[in-house]
């Protein structure tokens, strides 16, 4: 018996279990959970037959816009077709909302009250904050938001405001005709007079805010930009956390059985290999579950299926690496020669298999989206990391435990008994 190679067989074990004890828990608190799993909000949008796709493009871009503003953690925003948009929210509290948020047009125009001439619309916007006025005596104008306009529309807001002053003057009796309306989707939501012109592009709403929250919504609103069409919310489904740690139960359990089933498999078919098999799955659950956690993917339950489906994969490459390590013993040859010969012999085959897999993986990637690209990124991650487990791992356990003489039994690596018996 070969003591160093004894050690080394028995120290990589053990680097491998307590891999998993110490960074399968670093991972579940690192891990992102999606809509399926940790419940939020899904909002199916639908824009009127005819939209075009530049403005289906530009919605989405505004409505990405206003999640951010948001502040949700892996949002995912995806077209439908032609003319619908498909919005999930991960772990969103105020569903209604961010519900308003996401689908309320924000059409914002600065109009004349005297002659019904729009001045500046939401496009000319540049700018929208909620501030805190602790100097106002009015609670109604404690909370207000500040407006800032582009290069166009200060010019335009400026000739404005200019033209209101010289015509009508400053005096209270033609305040009224001095007023320039500021509407939110055909709705009049301040109507504040011009005192004096304005020519640096910067105004303020206020006096219709109970509470800073509202200030803040209407910011958030009008600084995502306003939405270039009309969008009706055709469905919205609300998934509870209960439902996700439910979810979450049942993908662990039905995980720790398939792959204790594997391990029981294969270590009753291909007996010793067959238990280096099961610490080579336990390296590629790490590699797997790390790499996903690393590049920060939503894990979904897609996801968790790749995983599974991914899992199969890697027990079909050892497979095919024990079967041809038993085709060479059966041919009577040295314990050693067989397992070289076998991992030779399987490599082509392995190679083929996964890379058809893989390719198709890619092209799912590259054309997918949402739930579909998600389980071709895990399962591209997780042919890689079978390929490396099964060609590298396994064969260098394999060949560390034939070359220590700890385990020497032909019997013991698949050979059926009366095979290559001596007489």
């Amino acid at each position: 018996m070969r003591w160093p190679k004894v050690i080394t067989l028995v120290a990589t074990i053990l680097i491998v279990v307590l891999a998993a004890g110490i960074l399968f828990p670093v991972y579940a608190d690192h891990a992102v959970l999606g809509l399926d799993l940790q419940g939020g909000v899904m909002v199916r949008l639908e824009a009127p037959e005819g939209t075009t796709s530049e403005e289906m493009e530009a919605a989405k871009t505004v409505i990405e816009n206003r999640i951010n503003a948001l502040g949700v953690a892996e949002p995912e925003v995806r077209l439908e077709g032609s003319n619908r948009i498909s919005v999930e929210l991960p772990g969103v509290e105020d569903a209604e909302e961010a519900v308003r948020v996401i689908g309320t047009t924000a059409k914002l125009q600065f109009v004349r009250y005297d002659n019904g001439e729009i001045i500046v619309e939401g496009s000319q916007l540049s700018k929208a904050s909620a501030y805190v006025n602790q100097e106002a005596t009015n609670p109604a104008d404690m909370y207000g938001v500040s407006l800032e306009f582009n290069n166009e529309g200060t010019k335009a807001f400026a000739n404005a405001t200019a033209d209101l002053v010289n015509t009508y003057g400053a005096d209270d009796s033609s305040r009224e005709m001095r007023i320039i309306a500021i509407i939110l989707d055909d709705q009049i939501i301040s109507a504040p007079a011009v005192n004096e012109a304005i020519p640096n592009g910067k105004a303020q709403i206020s006096g219709s805010f109970a509470t800073f929250e509202e200030a803040q919504s209407l910011a958030m609103m009008l600084q995502g930009g306003a939405l270039p069409i009309d969008l009706t919310i055709v469905e919205k489904q609300t998934t509870g956390p209960q439902l996700g740690a439910d979810s979450i139960e049942k993908s662990i359990k039905a995980a720790i059985v398939g792959i204790a089933i594997l391990a029981v498999f294969m270590i009753a078919v291909y007996r010793v290999p067959g238990l280096i098999a099961t610490f080579a799955l336990l390296l590629y659950a790490i590699l797997v579950v790390g790499a996903n956690i690393a590049i920060k993917a939503t894990i979904t339950l897609p996801v968790i299926a790749a995983f599974l489906l991914s899992v199969g994969m890697a027990v079909d490459a050892n497979v095919i690496i024990f079967e041809r390590i038993k085709e060479e013993l059966h041919t009577c040859k040295t314990l050693r020669v067989s397992v070289e010969s076998g991992f030779k012999k399987a490599f082509a085959t392995i190679f083929d298999s996964n890379i058809t897999t893989l390719l198709a993986a890619v092209i799912l990637i590259a054309f997918g989206s949402g739930a579909v690209r998600g389980f071709a990124i895990t399962l591209t991650i997780g042919i890689i990391a079978s390929m490396f487990t099964a060609i590298t791992f396994t064969r260098f356990m394999l060949t560390t435990l034939v070359s220590s003489n700890l385990v020497t039994n032909p019997k013991l690596y698949g050979l059926k008994r009366g095979v290559c018996d001596e007489d």
